[in-house]
């Protein structure tokens, strides 16, 4: 680990986009929104614990397809974006983050506390997603905060009709 962080402060900041932001960011985005559905559903079905349980599972798996998904994607070569191994696990890793902090809500057995705990973490969430966009992708803060509210909303919106139905 002091050698990656030792690294890291050798490299230019468009390298480090490149190569672990870049990266990471798709994985917190994916993590963040891609886990909203089933863990409202399962909430929404089945109660705190099932929502606990939908929400890591689906974080955790999202986390190794999201790490394949980066890593055989190309291997840097072509691209200069690093080695496919190290941008596959920044990815998962980032990925099972972003799906993991949501879930844990559910840990409160009451399903409607919960539902709102989570609300909250998500907020947050799609907030550092916002902040990240801005300090190294140059996108206005406003604008990428209506982006990923947008893209969670829809998600949440998609998680609540099917587990209504």
């Amino acid at each position: 680990m002091p050698e990656l962080l030792s690294g890291l402060r050798t490299i230019d900041e468009r390298t480090l986009v490149l190569r672990y932001v870049q990266p990471g960011l798709v994985g917190l985005i994916d993590g963040t929104l891609s886990t909203l559905a089933p863990i409202f559903a399962a909430a929404l079905l089945n109660g705190s614990h099932a929502a606990l349980f939908v929400g890591l599972a689906t974080a955790v798996g999202a986390g190794i397809s999201m790490a394949f998904s980066e890593g055989l994607s190309d291997t840097g070569e072509e691209t200069g974006r690093g080695s496919g191994a190290a941008r596959g696990a920044v990815t998962g890793v980032m990925t099972t983050f972003g799906g993991a902090f949501h879930s844990l809500p559910f840990l409160i057995s009451h399903v409607h506390t919960a539902l709102a705990v989570a609300g909250v973490v998500v907020a947050c969430e799609l907030t550092a997603i916002s902040l990240v966009r801005k300090r190294f992708m140059a996108v206005p803060l406003r604008v990428s905060l209506v982006q990923v509210a947008l893209g969670g909303a829809l998600i949440v919106a998609a998680g609540v009709l099917l587990g209504s139905a």
